[in-house]
């Protein structure tokens, strides 16, 4: 995460939050094949447990049971040009982000965990949909679900590190930083704009 304490982001519950809005991220493990990552939907199963799953095919699959990995999770992020802090000509360009790391081991699900997980991440995105009618795999025809859990492999991943980043120019003046979301929005990037003015909570 990047080394300056001034965008450092701490808060468990702003992470957590942040990270189950979003609900997909990329997996990293060192494997005997080299480096490896997964992109995954991912569902929070307590207060430091991330339930996912991962394709039988992947590489990563069969090297994670008993392995530690890292979760990334991304937010909004941009481009910011030095002109648009309105300051002397000395800035530089940078990119503003927000970004989240989980890391920990990882550990096999049984089958019941596995279906646990995809009712949750199911249960959890389904509900964001309203008005439609909430989908449940008891819609599908009966064994489908249960043939189709065969080409997943269910995870759990225990953290042992909280990690964030909020990069949003708190290291300039407010009015730089206002100026800067404003332009940043301007560009048609309404999600950083919006994180830059608010900041996340500590």
């Amino acid at each position: 995460m990047h080394p300056n304490s001034a965008f450092r982001w701490e808060d468990r519950a702003a992470l957590r939050s942040f990270a189950e809005a979003v609900g997909f991220g990329m997996l990293f493990a060192a494997t005997p094949d080299g480096p490896r990552v997964a992109h995954i939907p991912f569902v929070f199963l307590d207060a430091d447990r991330v339930g996912f799953h991962v394709a039988r095919g992947n590489g990563i699959t069969k090297h994670l049971d008993g392995r530690d990995a890292l979760l990334v999770v991304n937010g909004p992020d941009g481009y910011v040009s030095p002109d648009w802090y309105e300051l002397d000509n000395n800035q530089v360009p940078t990119w503003n982000y927000l970004a989240v790391e989980f890391e920990g081991p990882v550990s096999r699900m049984e089958t019941a965990g596995l279906v646990d997980q995809m009712d949750r991440l199911t249960a959890t995105h389904e509900s964001r949909l309203s008005p439609k009618q909430v989908w449940t795999r008891g819609k599908m025809d009966g064994g489908r679900f249960e043939k189709m859990l065969d080409a997943i492999q269910g995870f759990e991943l225990r953290i042992s590190g909280w990690r964030g980043t909020a990069k949003l120019g708190q290291n300039k003046t407010e009015a730089a930083r206002l100026n800067a979301a404003r332009a940043a929005e301007a560009s048609g990037n309404r999600a950083l704009a919006h994180l830059m003015r608010e900041l996340p909570n500590g």
